[in-house]
């Protein structure tokens, strides 16, 4: 039984991806970056050790897309906030542990993925903190029986929202991985 590693993406369309990053570096660049990254993520994170899945948004739009490998099965993402997403494509694992990543952190490599899976074998959920307060992976050892109210209340985009998503897991047993950078603005672009 292999687990499941959920690759979160977006149609790479200036004004609807990395908006932050595009008021600084403007839109069509930020972009561009967006689909180079991802296209490097996605290549990198495909091994036999799990299976990839990519959670696509908009959901008919990035099932059709021809930007993502067609090989690789796609789950659309869904309506909702952040949160929202997360726990709708976790729960539709089957079976075996699962990781969601974001596609806009570079220094993502296989053998942070091995080692949150590694993690999940003595705990129920694993994180890769961001340094900004976010986090870059979340991890569960049975997605299916989410805690009632995963995600619910959590500050998005800011500083709390890795304590805020720990609160929302009573009595699991949580551990993390390694810190990584996701890239929001030119500041982290220049950092990674």
């Amino acid at each position: 039984m292999k687990p499941t590693l959920i690759i979160m993406v977006k149609e790479p369309h200036p004004g609807r991806v990395k908006t932050r990053l595009g008021r600084d570096i403007g839109m069509t660049a930020a972009a561009w970056w967006f689909r180079h990254q991802t296209r490097q993520l996605i290549r990198r994170m495909q091994d036999p050790r799990w299976h990839v899945v990519l959670a696509v948004a908009p959901d008919t739009q990035g099932l059709q897309s021809r930007v993502w490998p067609k090989h690789l099965i796609r789950w659309p993402q869904g309506c909702g906030n952040l949160g929202d997403r997360m726990a709708r494509i976790l729960g539709q694992v089957v079976r075996g542990p699962a990781c969601v990543i974001g596609a806009d952190v570079p220094g993502i490599r296989r053998h942070h993925i091995a080692e949150a899976f590694r993690t999940l074998g003595a705990h129920d959920a694993v994180f890769g903190p961001a340094p900004d307060g976010g986090y870059w992976l979340i991890g569960l050892k049975h997605p299916r029986r989410q805690p009632p109210k995963l995600f619910k209340d959590v500050r998005w985009s800011s500083e709390h929202a890795l304590a805020d998503t720990k609160a929302t897991m009573p009595g699991y047993r949580i551990a993390e991985i390694a810190t990584l950078r996701d890239v929001d603005d030119v500041t982290d672009l220049t950092m990674t």
